[in-house]
């Protein structure tokens, strides 16, 4: 499980699908994760990848550090389904999708990751899983980390 994870002074997700545009979700400070699910994550990745991003100490504390985790300052996460960072570019021009997981498995997943996000006590709030959405933020720093259960310090975790 991929997770490109930003920090935001603000952020919201539109769904485009309807007339007109709703948001989906929107949050104030915190993080925004793109969340991206391969074909061979189950359980354990999506609850490290939620504990990792709860826990992630990307805020500044008093002294300027990043010291602080989304949980430690208040922050909301808002979390919007991205099957394209499962996708392999380096080869030819048009990038592989092979290793995103279908919709009937990454749906649970992303699910579960959200789930397990919030039982941190963190609000969270979701964009719409296999919508057409636009996604506005303000990155504050500019903050932006990529979190990847398979590269996790325990290795593999399915």
């Amino acid at each position: 499980m991929r997770a490109v994870v930003q920090r935001v002074t603000r952020a919201r997700v539109l769904v485009l699908e309807e007339a007109p545009a709703r948001v989906a979700g929107e949050i104030e400070r915190g993080l925004v994760v793109l969340l991206g699910v391969s074909v061979d994550d189950g359980e354990r990745d999506a609850a490290w990848v939620a504990e990792k991003t709860a826990h992630l100490r990307c805020f500044d504390d008093d002294a300027g550090k990043m010291n602080l985790s989304v949980t430690d300052v208040g922050g909301a996460v808002l979390v919007i389904s991205q099957f394209t960072l499962q996708g392999d570019a380096r080869r030819g021009r048009r990038p592989d999708f092979t290793r995103a997981a279908r919709p009937e498995v990454a749906a649970p997943l992303y699910d579960l990751y959200c789930e397990r996000l919030a039982a941190q006590g963190v609000l969270v709030a979701r964009g719409v899983f296999r919508a057409a959405m636009q996604v506005e933020l303000v990155n504050d720093g500019p903050v932006t980390l990529l979190l990847d259960s398979k590269e996790s310090k325990e290795g593999r975790t399915t």
